[in-house]
Order: structure tokens, then sequence, then C-alpha cells
């Protein structure tokens, strides 16, 4: 096992005791898929809930500032105050999760969310977004710059291949 400078080891013996019952999986993703929908105010509050899981993402091969500008900025941040102001909790501080986007857009996000007045927290998808298949090196410059870039959130892409293929301690390493 690789030891690493946050002096942790790659402890995989609990995967092996893992054990998932399919059957029961299955019938209990039927029982929850048959449930009438929440109602009242139970449907407000998982509405809210909701809302702060979400990211907005703008990763899209042809993302550029004044897509993002127009894309996240009007429509969803209007479209959440108007929500959450009809249901009394605009002065909550409730956002969506984060807006996120490319690692070379996050300078030009911060600017356009801090524009519009809006306290969305800022992610930044890196290390090879969406693969993960570029070198070690280039991902770990590419997390140093967005965190330079004041990303709040950084979401950093694994390489697939060694996820697929069972090499856990080379993902760990």
């Amino acid at each position: 096992m690789a030891t690493h400078c946050w002096d942790s080891e790659l402890d995989l013996s609990w995967i092996s005791r893992v054990q998932v019952n399919q059957a029961t999986v299955l019938r209990r993703a039927e029982q929850i898929q048959a449930r009438r929908s929440v109602k009242k105010e139970w449907q407000a509050a998982w509405f809210l809930k909701a809302v702060t899981c979400i990211d907005l993402s703008t990763v899209l091969g042809m993302t550029h500032f004044l897509m993002f500008n127009g894309s996240v900025t009007k429509p969803n941040i209007q479209s959440s105050k108007t929500s959450l102001k009809a249901l009394s909790m605009h002065d909550k501080g409730i956002t969506t999760a984060a807006v996120c986007v490319y690692s070379a857009q996050v300078c030009n996000a911060v600017k356009v969310l801090k524009a519009a007045g809006c306290s969305f927290p800022e992610a930044s998808m890196a290390a090879g977004f969406p693969a993960g298949q570029t070198h070690l090196k280039t991902r770990v410059e590419e997390i140093r710059t967005a965190v330079e870039d004041v990303a709040t959130e950084i979401d950093v892409v694994i390489k697939r291949t060694l996820v697929l293929t069972g090499q856990w301690e080379a993902l760990y390493d």
C-alpha cells in the first residue's frame, strides 16, 4: 500500500466485505416509485433541498463567456429568486449548490455572478474533464489554477480507465 504526504494509507479491505442483495434493492426501488408524490409543505421542503443539491452547469464544448453570461445569470438567477420569493424563502440564504464551469471560465463566472449580485458558489471542473485522460502534471496544474482563480469548489475528474479496470491503488496514487 502506498503512503502519501497526508499520511493516509489506501485500505481496500472494506470493499471485500460489501454485500448487496439485488432482489431487495430492486423491490425497494419499485416501492419508492409506486408511492404518491409529496404534497403541501413537504413538497416545498423537498424542492428547497433539491435546489441546494443542483449545480447550474455550462460545461458544453462550445461554452464561452457570452454564453455563460446569458445562460446562467438571466434565466436561472431570476427563476431562482422568483421561486424563493413565492415560498417566502428569498432571504434565507438558499442557493443552488454551485455554478459549474470549465476551469478556464472560473474568472469570468466569478465576475458575472458578482455583477449579478448573486452568491452562488463557483465550481470548476478540473483534471481533464470529462474523462481525466491527461497527464498527472497537467491535471494538478489545472487544479492549482482553479484555486488561484477563486473557485469555491473544484470537481476533480478521475481517470475512468483506472476505475473500469479495477486499478484502485493507481487511482489512489
